[in-house]
């Protein structure tokens, strides 16, 4: 809760920076806030104390997650800079962030059902906002609209799911949920066959209306459009934030609740895993730009993700949170260089990273170590966060989806490399100097250094949880 209430504070500050002029202080002061939030979720540590009657828990799970969320939301600020620079609207741009994030610190801790539904509704009325904050741009306009109007429409699936589960079971807490699905037939005494019906069409209106929010496929046909009409730093911010806090709902919610009804919405997850790696590694290969290209790299990663629902064993909550961990810097990583190339050539296609590695060795070096770790390469971390998701989909015997996700990998290593083979190609002679920022060399060189560092130690990160 200390960082909730940490992130709240920094929020109102970044509000009140206009208003009492301390603008150029508010990167310090958010970059600040941001790391006591994480360190107050270290101070918290087994604790798992519970707030407002039991509706948000902050255990060891939530803790973890909420550390990586501010983690990576303190590389993003330090990447984005000429995005916040670029108007007169900086107090508004991170107020908005801020607020985003607080959401997806909810959705990581909450242990009821009206709380999930809170989070996800703070989490993404601020990114319809920025996806759109560009108002002289057609495709940030349109790729506002389109986010809104679909994640408008995930919620409403979403919390018509919540009322038709409380109409079968009479509550929203997710213990008593836990304790009273365990069995189906004290529902079956009390609501007869009818609430049996209630309740599983229940679950599969939630099972919709999250998988609209982390884009696993059919549900993803948003994805592509939005990440590419977003102004980059907020595609980047929702390739990281959203997914990461997603799944980790996700997980919690049919985990730990709804296991019991496992045998109904396993063979779901299961197609849903399938489609999204299949159609996200194989459409990814026919794009020439690389924001597109990483939307569907994105839909694939969220169908390798699946598998931790899937399977639902000892490992999965410790494979998600490593998995996000990995992805989340490399993605925060991968969109830093697409920023730099976006602002130097106006467009981010395949060709505009041709020779980038002798104009630049360093972005290039940083891009090719972020593609090697979403392709899944050792012994960077990307390897281990597939190995730990297909180790746990193994023991719990999904051989033959194991087996598709694989062939989708190496797919998926197909399209990491033709950016990899461009920026190492004989490029064609400019007179473009590529600009990197301070802040934006510390941010290559974090995350470079934290994709090496949890390849080598992926152990202790798994062991956390």
């Amino acid at each position: 809760m200390k960082t909730i209430e940490i992130l709240s504070l920094v929020g109102v500050l970044a509000l009140l920076a206009e208003i009492f002029r301390f603008k150029k202080l508010l990167l310090p002061i958010v970059l600040v806030g941001l790391l006591g939030a994480a360190g107050a979720a270290v101070y918290d540590w087994n604790t798992n104390i519970h707030y407002y009657y039991s509706m948000l828990t902050f255990d060891n799970y939530a803790l973890l997650f909420s550390i990586v969320l501010c983690g990576t939301v303190f590389l993003w600020f330090l990447s984005t800079q000429d995005y916040f620079s670029e108007d007169g609207h900086l107090t508004d741009k991170t107020s908005l962030a801020i607020f985003s994030l607080i959401g997806a610190v909810i959705i990581v801790s909450y242990s009821n059902m009206v709380m999930l539904f809170l989070g996800i509704e703070i989490l993404s009325i601020p990114l319809y906002v920025l996806a759109g904050s560009r108002k002289d741009n057609l495709f940030s306009n349109e790729a506002s609209l389109k986010y809104f109007l679909m994640g408008a429409f995930a919620s409403g699936i979403l919390l018509f799911g919540i009322a038709l589960v409380y109409g079968a079971t009479g509550t929203f807490d997710l213990s008593k949920l836990a304790t009273y699905l365990s069995s189906p037939a004290p529902l079956a005494s009390v609501r007869g066959d009818g609430g049996t019906v209630l309740l599983s069409a229940g679950i599969l209106m939630m099972l919709v209306g999250i998988s609209f929010k982390v884009a696993a496929a059919p549900f993803h046909f948003w994805t592509p459009d939005v990440y590419e009409g977003a102004p980059t730093p907020v595609t980047g911010f929702m390739a990281s934030i959203v997914k990461t806090a997603a799944f980790a709902a996700f997980l919690r919610l049919f985990m730990n609740c709804f296991i019991g009804y496992g045998t109904f919405w396993s063979n779901i997850i299961w197609v849903l895993s399938v489609l999204s790696i299949l159609l996200g590694n194989i459409t990814a290969v026919y794009q020439t730009s690389v924001k597109r290209m990483l939307a569907y790299s994105s839909i694939a990663h969220a169908g390798y993700m699946l598998l931790a629902i899937l399977t639902s064993g000892s490992m999965s909550a410790g494979a998600i949170l490593f998995y996000s961990a990995a992805y989340s810097v490399a993605t925060i990583g991968a969109f830093t260089v697409i920023a730099i190339i976006e602002k130097t050539y106006n467009t981010v296609t395949i060709d505009s990273f041709s020779g980038l590695a002798k104009k630049n060795p360093l972005l290039a070096f940083a891009m090719t170590l972020f593609m090697l770790s979403l392709a899944g390469i050792p012994p960077l971390a990307g390897f281990f966060g597939k190995y730990y998701l297909f180790t746990s989909s193994l023991q719990a015997g999904y051989i033959w989806i194991v087996l598709v996700a694989v062939l989708g990998s190496l797919v998926g290593v197909y399209y990491y490399f033709r950016v990899i083979i461009a920026m190492y190609a004989k490029g064609k002679e400019t007179v473009e100097e590529i600009q990197v920022t301070s802040l934006q060399k510390i941010v290559l060189l974090l995350t470079i250094l934290l994709s090496l560092a949890l390849g080598v130690l992926p152990e202790f990160i798994i062991r956390l949880i």
